[in-house]
């Protein structure tokens, strides 16, 4: 099975690609998230947030015959790296000294979402090696420095070894809802007490702190999210990038899309004090066919005033708090972030892959990707030896 029994064609945007066909490839993928979902990457070019003007040009690929979608995934021609997470600002730097363009680069993976999951939608594992060996045909033919797929699915890093990529690990932090016994924690006291004394008291200090600042919670969830909370939240998000002199990524329109396109897989924690809201967490959900949520996402946050560690509350643990309740099996807190660690998101290795058209500094990666791996592995290592629990957690 190869590539020349499909009709391979690259779409400038969403709206030329079936919509029920896209989805039904990511569905059947074994790491669905919903930054790969049709309405998402839609929303990100309808919005203007992710476009030509902003430094990413669509170019999705598909693989298709007789009018059905065989495979398929989002790519992008970048013209900075910025909203990646994955940082190769060494490499661009590295090119410019030599006298080099780096960038155009090409990029397998939605916009700002540092999210590890399904990059190359295919009917079948077989599949995704011919679409990978096409996007990297076009990035040949377009005469771009490189490519790169990041927070990739063991089955995409997979394909990408069948085409010889390099590979990369970095590292990211998450909670899972799972006891000693690896059976979900019952209530938020029964995970507090699945942690050290340490640990558990720091996260009971940091509660109180908010909690003596009269500060509470309401969580509003799908449907519930009404257009006076998503506008609340947008002014949120919005302090929090002009607070550090940057303006927001993703523009009004996106998140009025997602209010729309994406309702039932959002989840916003408001805080209130003195009965007015004061700050706004946003997290993502991930809900499996019969609906239930499975993975929970954290994703933005902002706050119109200072209270000491409600960021912890809003970000960490209203959603874990949330994520018991409902039986959730994972959140995911973004990218980097050691501190995490202290709120028992443990760290978890992410994977990418990489594809550098000159020799020369592809070999000069690859040297670096190999020692850096060797790095990433002891860090890691250092950091199970510092879990905030009393025992190692069971997996389901």
């Amino acid at each position: 099975m190869n590539q020349s029994n499909y009709v391979i064609e690259v779409h400038d945007s969403m709206q030329s690609i079936e919509k029920t066909q896209w989805n039904g490839l990511l569905l059947s993928d074994s790491v669905p998230t919903p930054f790969l979902r049709y309405e998402y990457l839609n929303a990100m070019h309808e919005s203007a947030s992710a476009t030509s003007n902003t430094g990413w040009t669509c170019k999705f690929i598909t693989l298709s015959s007789e009018g059905e979608l065989f495979a398929a995934c989002p790519l992008y021609l970048k013209t900075h790296s910025y909203g990646e997470y994955v940082f190769d600002w060494a490499w661009a730097q590295a090119y410019e000294r030599h006298g080099l363009h780096y960038y155009p680069k090409a990029l397998i993976a939605p916009p700002f979402s540092p999210v590890p999951g399904t990059r190359l939608l295919a009917k079948s594992q077989a599949l995704k090696t011919p679409l990978l060996k096409a996007v990297l045909d076009q990035c040949l033919s377009w005469g771009v420095s490189s490519l790169h797929m990041l927070y990739a699915s063991p089955q995409d890093i997979h394909a990408a070894q069948e085409c010889h990529m390099l590979e990369r690990h970095t590292v990211q932090f998450h909670w899972q809802n799972t006891d000693s016994e690896g059976q979900p924690f019952e209530h938020f006291d029964a995970f507090l007490l699945s942690m050290n004394q340490e640990k558990r008291k720091k996260i009971k200090q940091e509660r109180k702190k908010v909690s003596q600042a009269e500060v509470s919670f309401k969580t509003f969830e799908g449907t519930e999210i009404k257009d006076e909370e998503w506008d609340f939240f947008y002014r949120c998000y919005q302090q929090t990038y002009l607070e550090h002199g940057n303006a927001p990524y993703l523009t009004p329109s996106f998140f009025n899309l997602m209010k729309t396109e994406m309702t039932e897989n959002w989840v916003m924690f408001i805080a209130y004090r003195q009965g007015n809201p004061i700050a706004c967490s946003l997290v993502a959900i991930q809900r499996g066919e019969d609906q239930k949520a499975v993975v929970a996402y954290g994703r933005y946050w902002g706050a119109l005033e200072r209270v000491d560690c409600l960021h912890f509350e809003a970000c960490y643990y209203q959603p874990i708090v949330w994520c018991i309740e409902k039986g959730v099996e994972r959140f995911e807190g973004g990218a980097q972030g050691e501190h995490k660690m202290a709120r028992a998101l443990l760290p978890v290795m992410t994977q990418s892959a990489h594809w550098l058209a000159h020799p020369s500094f592809a070999k000069a990666v690859d040297e670096f990707l190999i020692q850096e791996g060797q790095h990433v592995n002891q860090y890691v290592e250092h950091l199970e030896q510092r879990s905030p629990y009393k025992f190692a957690p069971k997996s389901k």
